[in-house]
C-alpha cells in the first residue's frame, strides 16, 4: 500500500532536502549555532539538574511488539579479579546486550525510510547489516546541546496524563506554548510531555505502549515553521498510537526523519521536570542530550540533564 497523497503534501511542504547542502547528513540540528548555545547557557538560573532518562535494566519498556528491540542484559565479565596477580587491585567488568533504542534514546535520521529514501534523498539501500548507515548515523552527532522548552500538553490540557490514543495536535502545542511562557525558536529542542511515561513507572509496560498518546500528523508543519532541532516525548511510539489515520504507520517518524532531516527521541521521562517547571514558571532550560556515538547505528541510548 502506497503513501497517501495527503502524506506526501505535508512532506512537500516540511522537506529540507538540500537546505543544507548536498552532502550533508545532520539536517535540523545544523540550526544549533554557537549563539544558540550561548543564549542556552543564559537559561540557567539555579543550577538544578534534572535527569530525564528512564534505568537501563532488563526490567525495561519492551514487551516484545518490536521486534529485535530486547531490554538491557547485564553480565558480570569480571568480578574481584586480581588481573596483575595474588595481592594486587582487582577489577570488575561488565557486558551489556541491548536494543539501541530499548529505553531512553534518540532517532537517527536513517531510524526509517519510505519510498526506498532516507534524509537528503539518499538511498535506502545504504543501510547495510555490517556497516549499518553509511550517511547520517548517530555518530555523526558529536555534540547535542541546546535550549530545552518543555511544552507540558498534558498540563495545559488540565489533566495529569492524556487519554490513550490522544493524538497531540498543533492546537495543543500552542496551549503549551502559551503556559510556558515563551515562544519556540529555532535551534530549540523541544519536549512534548503527555504523562504517558506514568505508566512505564508503575510497572505497566502493555499499557504504557498501547493504546498512547502521541504527536498528530499535522504537527511536523509546526515544528518545521519554527525551526525545531530535535523533538522527543514520553511515549514509546512517539506519534499516536494506533495511528489517527488508519493503516498509515509512522507517518510522523518519516516526515520528521527523512522529509526534515529532525532526530527525535522516546521514552523520556519528563515528571520530576514537569513538577520543576511548573513550581518555577520557567519552562525553557539548558539541554544536554548527546547520544552514544555508535558508529552506523540508526538510533542510540541517551542520558539527558535538563539544567534549571
Amino acid at each position: 500500500m502506497s503513501l497517501p497523497d495527503a502524506f506526501h503534501d505535508i512532506a512537500e511542504r516540511v522537506n529540507n532536502w538540500g537546505r543544507w547542502g548536498a552532502a550533508d547528513e545532520l539536517g535540523t540540528l545544523n540550526l544549533i549555532t554557537d549563539e544558540v548555545v550561548r543564549e542556552a547557557a543564559a537559561t540557567i538560573r539555579t543550577g538544578r539538574r534534572i535527569p530525564l532518562a528512564l534505568p537501563l535494566g532488563r526490567d525495561g519498556v519492551q514487551t516484545g511488539m518490536i521486534p529485535g528491540r530486547i531490554d538491557p542484559l547485564h553480565v558480570m565479565v569480571q568480578i574481584n579479579q586480581e588481573l596483575f596477580g595474588p595481592g594486587t587491585v582487582a577489577c570488575s567488568d561488565d557486558a551489556v546486550t541491548m536494543g539501541l533504542q530499548a529505553a531512553t534514546h534518540w532517532d537517527a535520521l536513517p531510524h526509517v525510510s519510505h519510498s526506498g529514501r532516507l534524509y537528503n534523498g539518499r538511498p535506502a539501500h545504504s543501510i547495510t547489516p555490517h556497516d549499518g548507515a553509511e550517511f547520517s548515523g548517530i555518530d555523526k552527532v558529536r555534540h547535542l546541546v541546546s535550549r530545552g522548552v518543555l511544552l507540558d500538553v498534558a498540563r495545559a490540557r488540565g489533566t495529569d496524563r492524556l487519554d490513550g490514543g490522544h493524538a497531540v495536535t498543533p492546537e495543543d502545542l500552542d496551549v503549551a506554548e502559551d503556559l510556558a511562557g515563551t515562544r519556540v525558536r529555532a535551534g530549540d529542542i523541544v519536549l512534548v510531555r503527555t504523562g504517558q511515561v506514568q505508566l512505564c513507572l508503575a510497572g505497566d509496560r502493555h499499557a504504557y505502549a498501547y493504546p498512547s498518546p502521541g504527536l498528530s500528523i499535522r504537527t511536523p508543519e509546526w515544528f518545521h515553521a519554527r525551526d525545531v532541532a530535535a523533538v522527543a516525548n514520553d511515549t514509546l511510539t512517539f506519534e499516536v498510537f494506533p495511528p489517527e489515520v488508519e493503516d498509515l504507520w509512522l507517518p510522523v517518524h518519516a516526515l520528521h526523519l527523512v522529509e526534515m532531516g529532525m532526530p527525535q527521541g522516546q521514552n523520556w521521562n519528563l515528571e520530576k521536570l514537569s513538577t520543576a517547571c511548573g513550581e518555577t514558571g520557567r519552562y525553557a532550560f539548558l539541554l544536554a542530550a548527546t547520544p552514544e556515538p555508535f558508529t552506523g547505528a540508526t538510533g542510540s541510548p541517551v542520558a539527558p540533564v535538563a539544567v534549571l
